[in-house]
C-alpha cells in the first residue's frame, strides 16, 4: 500500500480540439446546402401556384375569345389581376396546315421571385364557319 501518492484520478470526457474543427468544418458545409434547398423549394412551390393560376386564366381568355370571335382581330394583350398578382396576357392566331383552321395561342406570362415565366394554352378552330354575333343576329 502506498500512502501520500494520489493515483485515483477520474478520466472526464470530452472532445478534443480537432473532433470539434471537423464538426464546425461540416456544419459549414451542411448548412448552405440546406438554406439553398429550403429557397429551391419554396420557389418550386411559388411557381406551380403561379402556373395554376397562369393556366386558369390562358383558359378563360382563350375560351372568351372563342365565344365572342374577338380572336379574328389579329393579336390581342391585356393584364389580368389575381389578388395582388399582375399576369400578363397575349392572344396570337396563326395558320394551320389545313386550309381554313387556325391555331389559337394564349400565352400568359408572370414574375415569381424576380424571374419571369410563362404558361401556353392553344387549341385548333375552324376560321371558315365562324360566326360574329352581330351577323347572326342581323340572319334572322
Amino acid at each position: 500500500m502506498k500512502f501520500g501518492t494520489r493515483n485515483n484520478k477520474r478520466k472526464v470526457a470530452a472532445f478534443t480540439l480537432a473532433e470539434a474543427l471537423a464538426a464546425l468544418m461540416f456544419m459549414a458545409i451542411v448548412i448552405p446546402v440546406a438554406v439553398e434547398v429550403l429557397h429551391v423549394a419554396s420557389l418550386s412551390g411559388e411557381v406551380a401556384a403561379r402556373k395554376g393560376a397562369a393556366a386558369r386564366i390562358a383558359d378563360r381568355v382563350l375560351n372568351g375569345s372563342l365565344v365572342t370571335t374577338n380572336w379574328n382581330n389579329g393579336t390581342q394583350d391585356g393584364t389580368i389581376s389575381e389578388g395582388s398578382l399582375d399576369f400578363r396576357w397575349k392572344l396570337t392566331s396563326q395558320d394551320w396546315s389545313q386550309n381554313t383552321m387556325k391555331i389559337l395561342t394564349a400565352e400568359v406570362t408572370f414574375s415569381a421571385q424576380g424571374k419571369d415565366y410563362s404558361v401556353k394554352l392553344s387549341t385548333l378552330t375552324d376560321s371558315g364557319t365562324t360566326v360574329s354575333p352581330m351577323s347572326a343576329m342581323q340572319q334572322q
